[in-house]
């Protein structure tokens, strides 16, 4: 049951598997910043937030513990944060987490 098959027969075979890696791999970007619907909110007690002093709400950060923070330094004017003002934002630190826009987070720097 050997069967032979043309060069062309093997680039086209090849073509078709690309495009469909590329489509599998494109997946939907409604806000084009990285953010899709399989990312999920992000834990305060995730490892890499509880390293960062991650809250969900920076109004319940404490300034002895935290002394850089300041009021009114949210995820939403972070320069880390990106996304259309919503609930929830998508973050450069936490791949594929979603941060809160009233989160906080000793790594908070302007946003320009």
């Amino acid at each position: 049951m050997s069967e032979v098959l043309s060069r062309r027969e093997v680039l086209q075979g090849l073509v078709w598997l690309i495009g469909a890696a590329g489509t599998l791999k494109a997946a939907p970007d409604p806000q084009g910043i990285g953010v899709t619907p399989m990312m999920v909110p992000l834990s305060p007690s995730d490892p890499a937030a509880v390293a960062v002093g991650y809250h969900e709400d920076a109004k319940t950060v404490d300034s002895k513990e935290f002394p850089t923070y300041q009021p009114g330094q949210t995820c939403t004017n972070c320069v880390q944060a990106h996304g259309e003002d919503g609930h929830w934002l998508y973050c450069n630190l936490f791949r594929g987490k979603l941060v809160a826009a009233d989160g906080w987070c000793k790594v908070w720097a302007r946003k320009a």
